[in-house]
């Protein structure tokens, strides 16, 4: 979907959310990547499944959006208001996290083999995300194991890391 169409869809889920004329923006399994969706209202839009890898959603208004199963890998996320979506299964690695609205996320940046690796935990998701891992806190601490079984001094730094995430978070 190129932006002119989607600007369309935009504007006429926005007509919907104002005076229900219009239409709900139904995204769910397109394409968007690296699309300009900043600041748009995409209140209860449908974007399961979406791919939404590299998209600029800064100030996006996404509250009650679906975003099942999307991906946002490397999403731009600033200043969305993430207020009641849905982001079960959602692709959320490597995403800019800030002021994101309504979500406490911690992330910290750790020097590791891949250099500036980040970790990122999601409280009220209960997700955690490095790299290309993306789970609970127990899956994480089951990869950090088998990742660098060799690699004591490794596995001590990203432990260090999820106990000052932990402590934070409280």
């Amino acid at each position: 979907m190129n932006q002119a169409e989607l600007d369309v869809v935009i504007e006429k889920h926005e007509k919907w959310l104002r005076d229900g004329y219009g239409e709900r923006a139904n995204l769910s399994y397109a394409d968007l990547r690296r699309a300009d969706l900043s600041g748009a209202n995409l209140r209860r839009a449908d974007l399961s499944g979406a791919n939404l890898r590299g998209a600029n959603l800064s100030y996006a208004d996404l509250r009650r959006a679906d975003l099942s199963g999307a991906n946002l890998r490397r999403a731009n996320l600033r200043g969305a208001n993430l207020s009641y979506a849905n982001l079960s299964y959602a692709d959320l690695n490597w995403i800019n996290w800030r002021d994101v609205v309504s979500l406490t996320v911690i992330a910290v940046q750790i020097n590791t083999t891949r250099k500036n690796n980040q970790i990122t935990y999601i409280k009220e998701l209960e997700i955690w995300t490095t790299g290309c891992f993306q789970g609970t806190l127990e899956e994480l601490k089951t990869s950090i194991e088998n990742t660098h079984k060799d690699n004591e001094k490794l596995k001590a730094k990203y432990y260090r890391v999820i106990d000052f995430i932990l402590q934070e978070e409280e």
